[in-house]
């Protein structure tokens, strides 16, 4: 598969159709697959951690999910189809899972967060089966319980929505435990999905003003925001070199 390299992580060149199918391939194949939706934030995070950098670039599929990801790439003259949303990828995954008889896990996100949104994903995408859910407030010592549990349930698709770099490196050292075809991680798309945060209407989607709306909407999220301003003063020394 084809990538574009930005600041060092390599971001695969797929559109949304294209991941989808990368993913049902690595389903039937029955292998342990790891997918990165990877935005702004993860790679300047990357920047300062080898560990993240190493982990989303031994990954099978790397999504380029946000604008500054399309931006950056057109900047190094290299640029992506399109965005390829996190939370897109989860409904369409959804969607697909009900025609061909899939099995999702959601683990991830505060207590009872991840069943309102399996709830949610059942109401939208009828026929739907959740083998399973576990919120991710647990500590490592409680990994082997919350392993077992995934195993017991055999999903085909397991979302991890924790947060980079938590969910990133929490697959990673797990995905041969796991024994799960694809496991993904999928941010805050649970509280999206559940209802518990809004997502910006398509017209702000289009604009690159989503960070903006989330930050209007939770202060909380001024860290990962600002590190917006810090990836594109990153991209343009790089480009100025």
């Amino acid at each position: 598969m084809q990538s574009r390299s930005i600041l060092g992580i390599e971001i695969s060149a797929v559109d949304t159709a294209t991941a989808l199918a990368t993913i049902e391939e690595f389903i039937r194949s029955g292998r342990p697959h790891m997918v990165v939706t990877a935005d702004s934030s993860a790679v300047v995070l990357a920047q300062k951690d080898p560990e993240l950098r190493e982990i989303i670039n031994s990954a099978d599929l790397v999504t380029p999910d946000s604008v500054g990801i399309l931006w950056a790439a057109r900047r190094f003259g290299t640029p992506l189809p399109e965005r390829v949303s996190g939370v897109d990828v989860v409904e369409s995954l959804c969607d697909r899972a009900v025609r061909s008889g899939y099995r999702v896990f959601l683990l991830g996100a505060a207590p009872g967060v991840a069943e309102a949104a399996a709830e949610k994903l059942r109401q939208r995408h009828p026929g739907l089966v959740v083998a399973g859910t576990h919120h991710g407030y647990f500590g490592p010592e409680d990994s082997p319980s919350v392993i077992r549990t995934i195993r017991e349930a055999r999903p085909d698709i397991l979302f991890v929505g924790m947060g980079i770099p938590l969910q990133e490196k929490w697959i990673y050292r797990h995905l041969d435990e796991l024994q799960v075809p694809v496991s993904m991680g999928v941010g805050g798309t649970f509280d999206v999905v559940s209802g518990r945060v809004k997502r910006a209407p398509k017209w702000i989607q289009r604009h690159g003003l989503e960070w903006f709306f989330r930050l209007a909407n939770n202060p909380r999220k001024i860290r990962k925001c600002l590190t917006l301003p810090v990836f594109v003063l990153m991209v343009l020394r790089a480009r100025n070199r």
